[in-house]
């Protein structure tokens, strides 16, 4: 199974073009792609866009850590993006057959790497944070490198996941982590009064009360007073209400907005919502926009003949007399075919004026109902893949020490024991949403909430079925009756 991944590390360097093109160069490699660099002058900063299969941009990843740490030297870097490493932040973001916790992995393997090879200590963060408090790249980062320095070998808090208490002389520390797509997106103000900048930024990020999934801080950038943001889940918190909500709190101190800017590559689908929201387009469907019908159609989704030419390969995949695809991919295909269903409900009654009192609930069952829908999808071929990986398991513990070849199988189980337990709970929070949609949504759908839940039960009964299969083999008591304690949830 192929696997994509993407990589956005953030350097400490964003005016020597020389140096920039070093760390580029270092981190080329087969399978690895640049889309995108992003260098900034003011904040002394450049932002690298890669792809690539996960087990190379791994290895790209640490090469551009280990380039930079040669060629900046933080103890002379100035610049107004706050920063406490020259590799500053190396996040991994799952695109296509990997999930965000293989991403969590990959973090942990190239962290390890980055202090072996270097002597760079480094931070987890996001979803691969061990603790709650590093979740956040902001807290990590408090102090900036300089703080850190001062405090890493005497305060507990300060202590790297990997590597000893002290930074590297130049190259500091750097954070690395997992997570979803995050947009950077700037908005400039036609003033240079950098503290209107701060202000707005404090009333919009969600540390201060602001909106959910926004950070900013305020800058002076070129001249002009600049709303500098992160916005970490674009489809819950639209990059057009963060626009909306930055305008509204300029006009408190006199100021408008007078550009905006995106920082590395943004989502086709944040820009269908942002003309979706300002065109006030009924019934918008991305499926209207030419070229995404002409990609459905050339991919063969919307073949002449009509939907079956999408559908019926995977059919006929489950009806090969192979192992896989089986049962779990299944089940995780028919809860993604609930959500995708219970989203056609929710989106063709939001902005009706029948339903408008229900409009944030809407949005609320969208922005959950979307995600979801894409996990499960990534499920159809996990659960394959980890049947696979059983299998091997079996064969390689053939040829290893006993205890070695039980720890393979074990570890191999847990794997194929997790994706439909997670199937599982997604199916069971698909068939609640779809249920709580019925007396929000127009009734005349109802058939379709109806079939939404059906195939989320469906889906449910199938993937726990898996669960108990590999449970059945497991050793592992204390890992085998947690399991039992989150199935019995569902029930």
């Amino acid at each position: 199974m192929s696997t994509l991944v993407e990589c956005v590390p953030n350097f400490s360097e964003g005016r020597d073009k020389a140096k920039v093109d070093a760390i580029i160069d270092a981190m080329k490699m087969p399978g690895v792609f640049l889309l995108d660099r992003e260098m900034d002058s003011d904040h002394n900063r450049c932002v690298i866009t890669l792809v690539g299969e996960r087990e190379a941009i791994q290895e790209a990843a640490i090469r551009g850590v280990g380039k930079a740490a040669e060629v900046i030297d933080l103890n002379t870097h100035t610049g107004a993006h706050p920063r406490m490493g020259a590799a500053d932040v190396v996040p991994f973001i799952p695109i296509d057959g990997v999930t965000i916790e293989d991403c969590v992995a990959m973090a942990n393997h190239v962290g390890e790497q980055i202090w072996k090879r270097f002597q760079i200590p480094v931070y987890l963060y996001e979803a691969a944070a061990r603790t709650p408090e590093r979740q956040g790249l902001e807290n990590i980062r408090r102090g900036q490198f300089e703080g850190i320095r001062a405090e890493i070998a005497t305060n507990p808090a300060r202590r790297p996941d990997f590597g000893e208490p002290r930074v590297h002389p130049t190259a500091g520390a750097t954070v690395v982590g997992a997570r979803k797509f995050l947009i950077a997106y700037n908005v400039f103000l036609n003033t240079p009064d950098v503290d209107i900048a701060k202000k707005i930024a404090k009333a919009v990020r969600f540390s201060n009360g602001g909106m959910r999934f926004v950070k900013g801080a305020g800058f002076l950038v070129r001249g002009l007073a600049q709303v500098s943001m992160n916005l970490t889940d674009f489809e819950q918190t639209p990059i057009h209400r963060v626009f909306e909500m930055v305008k509204l709190e300029a006009a408190r101190y006199g100021v408008t907005p007078m550009s905006s800017e995106i920082v590395g590559l943004i989502p086709k689908k944040a820009l269908e919502q942002a003309a979706e929201w300002f065109l006030q387009v009924e019934n918008f469907d991305s499926s209207l926009i030419l070229e995404n019908r002409l990609a459905s159609v050339m991919g063969g989704k919307m073949a002449v003949g009509g939907l079956r030419a999408g559908v019926e390969p995977f059919v006929e995949q489950l009806a090969a007399p192979t192992a896989t695809p089986g049962g779990g991919s299944a089940s995780a295909a028919a809860a993604a075919m609930a959500a995708g269903l219970a989203v056609m409900v929710a989106s063709m009654s939001r902005g009706k004026k029948a339903y408008v009192q229900f409009e944030s609930q809407l949005s609320a069952a969208i922005a959950r109902l979307a995600p979801l829908r894409e996990e499960l999808k990534a499920a159809v071929d996990a659960d394959a893949e980890s049947y696979n990986s059983v299998m091997k398991a079996y064969k390689q513990a053939k040829i290893a020490d006993e205890k070695s070849g039980n720890a393979l199988i074990e570890a191999a189980l847990k794997e194929a024991t997790m994706v439909p337990l997670s199937v599982a709970e997604r199916a069971h929070e698909i068939a609640q949403l779809a249920g709580s949609l019925e007396p929000i949504t127009n009734p005349n759908m109802k058939s379709d909430l109806t079939t939404a839940r059906a195939l989320a039960g469906a889906a449910l009964t199938g993937a726990l079925a898996n669960v108990e299969i590999n449970l059945a083999s497991l050793k592992d008591q204390a890992f085998a009756d947690d399991v039992r304690r989150r199935t019995k949830a569902l029930s």
